[in-house]
């Protein structure tokens, strides 16, 4: 496993990027996009249709958008069957594995703007007015409680990540400043 000090071997066309919600996985996919020109799919997109509800087509979306050769995504809904179809083609993980003090005031911060905003994130979907947030502590409905839940996920599945798809270089950030000290060598060194 690559830290931020680790020089990438290759430069990578297909880019997982995991972490636990909040972390931030998004964004760094958007930025990595844009400076290596791949092309950026949200899976959350993919995902999730109108009024929050799983697409059918969810994992067909998710076949053909990895079976292209530029891409970058969020690593989520492996309990989906999505590792069978993107691990085995990405060439890069990213691992944003930062302190829980800085996912939770991401995410936050991130949830109370989006309620407060109304903001639309795709198919429709705007986060839940703050009020319904705090009325319930079920993973499924309470993004909180979705990342309480979710925390250790990543770290406990790494080790087995590795023994399984060996040809994937991961690369692990402790901390966002590593991510833009990590960022900026990128496009420094190139």
């Amino acid at each position: 496993m690559l830290s931020a000090d680790d020089p990438l071997p290759f430069r990578p066309e297909r880019v997982l990027i995991a972490g636990v919600t909040g972390s931030g996985k998004t964004t760094l996919a958007r930025r990595l996009g844009q400076a290596w020109s791949l092309e950026h799919t949200e899976i959350d997109s993919l995902f999730h249709g109108p009024d929050w509800t799983p697409r059918p087509e969810f994992l067909d979306d998710v076949r053909a958008f990895a079976a292209t050769e530029r891409w970058v995504t969020e690593w989520q809904y492996t309990s989906k069957d999505t590792d069978e179809i993107m691990t085995p083609r990405a060439q890069l993980a990213i691992w944003l594995d930062y302190p829980y003090r800085v996912v939770r005031s991401r995410l936050i911060r991130r949830t109370l703007w989006r309620s407060i905003l109304r903001t639309e994130m795709y198919n429709g979907n705007v986060e839940k007015p703050i009020w319904k947030l705090l009325a319930t502590r079920d993973p499924e409905e309470n993004i909180l409680a979705w990342q309480t839940k979710t925390r250790g996920f990543w770290t406990e599945k790494m080790p087995g990540v590795r023994e399984r798809f060996p040809h994937l270089t991961i690369v692990r950030f402790s901390h966002p400043r590593e991510t833009e000290r990590w960022l900026h060598a990128q496009s420094v060194g190139r």
